[in-house]
């Protein structure tokens, strides 16, 4: 089994930063937050972002899928009590000449070997889509 480490500071009453290996990231955990680094459900979303950008890096070779660029957008809903996400909407948009057979090849294998989103989809809504960028 794989494992992960990570650590969190509080820098001031706005913001804390995490740390791991050689990286780090900012947080804006103070309660009126900060425009210039990450709240925590924005942190989850890059990481849905990241997983799904890393399993295409994954799979487009065992694919011999040609892409040129992948942008993921997303969007979370929150509800206030108890405080959850409850659904993750994302677009995966990929710069390709690929058929729609294919696009949807890859959109499937990102989907089945997320270890971030196959984790959040146990606990909220995640669906989306997959285009051409145009």
């Amino acid at each position: 089994m794989l494992e992960y480490s990570v650590s969190a500071q509080r820098i001031d009453q706005r913001e804390s930063v995490a740390r791991t290996k050689d990286a780090q990231i900012r947080l804006a955990t103070g309660l009126s937050g900060t425009a210039d680094a990450f709240n925590p459900a924005e942190l989850l979303l890059a990481a849905i972002a990241a997983c799904m950008i890393k399993g295409i890096e994954r799979v487009t070779p065992l694919l011999d899928f040609s892409l040129n660029g992948v942008e993921v957008h997303l969007h979370a809903v929150r509800q206030d009590s108890p405080p959850l996400i409850v659904s993750v909407d994302y677009e995966l948009v990929v710069e390709t000449d690929e058929t729609d057979q294919r696009l949807e090849l890859l959109h499937k294998n990102v989907r089945k070997y997320g270890t971030i989103s196959n984790t959040i989809a146990l606990s909220a809504r995640l669906e989306g889509t997959i285009r051409r960028k145009s």
